[in-house]
């Protein structure tokens, strides 16, 4: 069933300094209440703002307060996400290297998205969620 109240989430930005942090954050607002917590994915992320789990469970809509979200950019940012890719490519069987390196390469000449761009591309793809940045 729909609960048609609204719901505010708050992400506290300074508790995020790298990716492992992030989704511990995630975790700890999204999760609220489950036995279970989201893996360090960002298929997981995306499936969980569909809102099926969590406290997202039954609510059409959702504001997503982001506070110190310029911490949160840095500590996603180009350090991490070359971490993330290098790390991808020391499993050559699961992962397009090709596309991993391409990827390394356009961060590496400042035009490729980091951690950070992706999660807020996520985000944005789900229409039921606004995003309040602070």
């Amino acid at each position: 069933m729909t609960d048609p109240s609204p719901l505010t989430i708050t992400i506290d930005g300074r508790r995020i300094v790298d990716i492992a942090s992030f989704y511990d954050e995630i975790n700890r607002v999204f999760m609220a209440g489950e036995d279970w917590t989201l893996g360090q994915s960002l298929d997981a992320l995306n499936d969980l703002l569909y809102g099926g789990y969590g406290v997202m469970t039954g609510k059409p809509a959702v504001t997503l307060v982001w506070h110190d979200i310029a911490h949160s950019r840095a500590a996603l940012g180009v350090d991490a996400t070359r971490a993330f890719l290098r790390a991808k490519l020391e499993d050559p069987a699961r992962f397009n290297t090709a596309l991993i390196t391409a990827q390394l390469d356009a961060l590496d000449q400042g035009r490729g998205q980091t951690y950070f761009d992706i999660v807020l591309d996520i985000i944005d793809d789900h229409p039921n969620i606004t995003l309040v940045p602070r």
